[in-house]
C-alpha cells in the first residue's frame, strides 16, 4: 500500500510538471508570435565605419519586401544574409538581431573598377557583378574589359599591369580585350590600339599568368621607351595602331590625316 501511495504521488507530481511546463511552453510560443516581435525595421550601416556611395535603404528594402521569414526570434540569420547579398550594390553582408524588432545589416559595397564584357560590372577583387551604372556619379570613367567566362582576374592583373608600364607615356587605357584564343588588345586614352599578341598564361598551367607577365612587359617596355622619339619624327601624325608581337621591334599604323578645309 505504502510503495502503490508513492508511485500514485510521483506520477501526479510529473504529470504536475508536464501541465506546467507545457503551459510555459504555450505562454513562450504565443509571446513569440505577437506582432510586436515582427521584423518591422532593417536598419542599414556601412562595414568598418565607412560610407555607403551605392547601397541605399530603398533597394535593401525592395529587395527583402515581403521576403523575410520569422520574427525577432525565429528568423534564419544565414539565409537574411544571402538575401540581403543579392540586392544592388552589395558584395558581403553581416546581418544581427536588435532588440525587439530590427535587423542590423553590414554591408561591404561592391568597389567598382571597369565594365565586364556587355551587362556587367567587375570588382576591385576581380569579381563580376550586375551592377546600375546609374548610381554611378557622372565625374566616374570606368574603362571596359572583355573576356571569356572566368578569365575576370586575369584581365584584371594584365589591366593593372598594363596601366603601370604605360604610365611614362602619359595615357590610361580605356578598354583591354581578351579574345577566346587568349590574344590581347589594348585601347589607349587617345584611341591608339595595342596589338599584344597571345598570352603565355594560355600555354601555362599557372590560370593567374603570372609566370607569362614577363613578355608582356619587355614588348610593352620597348614601345615605351621608343615613344618620345617616335612622337618626335611623327610630329603632328597620331598612331592608329601598333603591333607589339614582334620579337625586335614594333609596327605602327598612322591614322588618316584630316583634311584642311579650304576657304
Amino acid at each position: 500500500m505504502f510503495a502503490d501511495a508513492r508511485l500514485t504521488n510521483f506520477i501526479a507530481n510529473v504529470l504536475a510538471v508536464l501541465a506546467v511546463s507545457a503551459m510555459l511552453v504555450s505562454v513562450i510560443v504565443w509571446t513569440i508570435r505577437q506582432p510586436y516581435f515582427a521584423i518591422q525595421r532593417v536598419q542599414i550601416e556601412a562595414l568598418h565605419n565607412e560610407t555607403l556611395s551605392y547601397v541605399t535603404p530603398a533597394a535593401v528594402d525592395a529587395t527583402v519586401a515581403g521576403r523575410l521569414k520569422g520574427n525577432f526570434f525565429t528568423i534564419d540569420l544565414d539565409n537574411s544574409r544571402q538575401l540581403m547579398e543579392t540586392a544592388p550594390w552589395v558584395r558581403r553582408a553581416q546581418v544581427k538581431r536588435v532588440w525587439p524588432n530590427t535587423l542590423l545589416v553590414r554591408i561591404e559595397e561592391q568597389q567598382p573598377l571597369a565594365y565586364w564584357n556587355e551587362n556587367e560590372m567587375i570588382n576591385t577583387w576581380g569579381e563580376a557583378f550586375a551592377g546600375n551604372e546609374a548610381v554611378l556619379s557622372d565625374d566616374v570613367a570606368l574603362p571596359q574589359l572583355n573576356g571569356p567566362s572566368f578569365s575576370e582576374r586575369l584581365v584584371v592583373q594584365r589591366y593593372a599591369e598594363v596601366a603601370r608600364w604605360i604610365a611614362p607615356m602619359g595615357l590610361n587605357i580605356r578598354e583591354v580585350t581578351l579574345s577566346p584564343r587568349y590574344a590581347w588588345e589594348v585601347v589607349l586614352s587617345d584611341g591608339m590600339r595595342l596589338n599584344l599578341g597571345r598570352d603565355p598564361a594560355a600555354d601555362i598551367a599557372d590560370p593567374h599568368g603570372r609566370s607569362g607577365a614577363l613578355p608582356f612587359a619587355a614588348r610593352i617596355e620597348r614601345f615605351v621607351q621608343a615613344w618620345p622619339a617616335l612622337l618626335q619624327r611623327l610630329g603632328d601624325r597620331a598612331v592608329a595602331s601598333a603591333d607589339l608581337r614582334y620579337t625586335n621591334g614594333f609596327a605602327i599604323t598612322l591614322a588618316p590625316l584630316t583634311p584642311t578645309p579650304v576657304k
